[in-house]
């Protein structure tokens, strides 16, 4: 099987490689606007920038909710030796993100490619290169432009609150691994893609109201706090399944999860979404997360009186550079489809 020719994998390659951290979501939202209208539905914008998307059915409205945002990083300050100064947006470690080269997407427009470094980043030059602590305040772009001092970076048009995007550096092996940056939470979104397009081409029937949401904050906390469907009854979270430690999820089962930091979820919804997947034989694991949240924990707090729940395919080295496999893609959608198809 060449999987880099399947539609889940191609979207997924696609998605990751649109730059989309938390608050700099256009791109990707137009991507997804366009490809719906494409499969035959009306998405519409939210004024919040999220896209929702009504697919079929009728009657007992759910929501599936993925989040197009991504971890990333602004300028905060131009240095004096002509670096860059950031702050992360979005949860992540500092050694995860030490020697990736990035891209500056300043406010005129134009970008710039560098590389997020430590402030002592040779074992030639710095006694203290092993041993500094990788803390934000230590880390700092080399911009890719011959630059001495921060009136330089000025003149190319970069400032603070510039938005910074990581290299996905997404690759698909021969036998099914997807290597990249950002499957928190492409990988979701390119399985309710393909859901979508199934949908579309009769392959799937919804047996009820079916909404995509994708939102836009997730990454710092607010993704879907507003404008989810007036009559939405459910809500489930498609984000990706942790992996490792006590954890049960791997990197080709869809997990299912029974609860993590923001507390239990709907008991009901998940022995359903259990039942549905020894019914329809989708590989999955049940969890607990004790560091995560999801989209629909921000809808609850937002007041939405709905069932809820969390779902996703395994992904590895969260907010790293992760890894997935076709097969959790596969089980995810397999289990949506039993879900909410007929």
């Amino acid at each position: 099987m060449n999987y880099s020719e399947l539609y889940i994998v191609k979207e997924l390659v696609d998605l990751v490689n649109i730059p989309s951290p938390s608050g700099f979501t256009d791109s990707i939202i137009v991507y997804l606007d366009s490809e719906l209208k494409r499969l035959g539905f009306s998405p519409r914008r939210t004024r919040k920038g999220a896209l929702v998307v009504e697919i079929g059915g009728r009657g007992n409205p759910i929501v599936l909710a993925a989040h197009v945002d991504t971890l990333g990083a602004m300028v905060k300050s131009l240095k004096p030796n002509g670096r860059l100064e950031i702050t992360n947006v979005g949860g992540f470690t500092m050694n995860s993100i030490e020697n990736e080269n990035c891209i500056i997407h300043s406010k005129t427009g134009k970008t710039f490619s560098g590389t997020i470094q430590s402030i002592s980043p040779s074992v030639h030059v710095f006694e203290n290169a092993r041993s500094l602590e990788r803390k934000i305040a230590n880390m700092e772009i080399r911009v890719d432009e011959e630059l001495k001092n921060a009136e330089d970076l000025q003149k190319l048009g970069i400032e603070a609150g510039d938005f910074v995007s990581f290299d996905p550096r997404a690759n698909v092996t021969k036998n099914g691994f997807v290597k990249s940056r950002h499957l928190d939470d492409k990988a979701s979104v390119a399985v309710l893609l393909d859901f979508a397009r199934r949908v579309s081409e009769g392959k799937v029937t919804c047996s009820r109201k079916t909404y995509l949401f994708f939102s836009n904050y997730e990454e710092v906390g607010h993704g879907a706090s507003a404008a989810m469907p007036d009559d939405s009854e459910e809500i489930i979270s498609v984000d990706m399944g942790a992996v490792g430690d006590t954890l049960g999820t791997d990197e080709y089962v869809v997990s299912i999860c029974a609860k993590d930091s923001g507390g239990p979820y709907d008991s009901t919804v998940v022995r359903s979404l259990i039942e549905t997947a020894k019914r329809v034989g989708a590989d999955y694991s049940v969890d607990i997360y004790p560091f995560y949240g999801s989209d629909v924990e921000a809808s609850l707090r937002a007041g939405y009186d709905v069932r809820f729940g969390l779902i996703g395919p395994g992904v590895e080295a969260s907010h790293g550079y992760e890894r997935t496999h076709y097969k959790a893609l596969e089980n995810t959608l397999k289990l949506i489809e039993g879900y909410i198809g007929n």
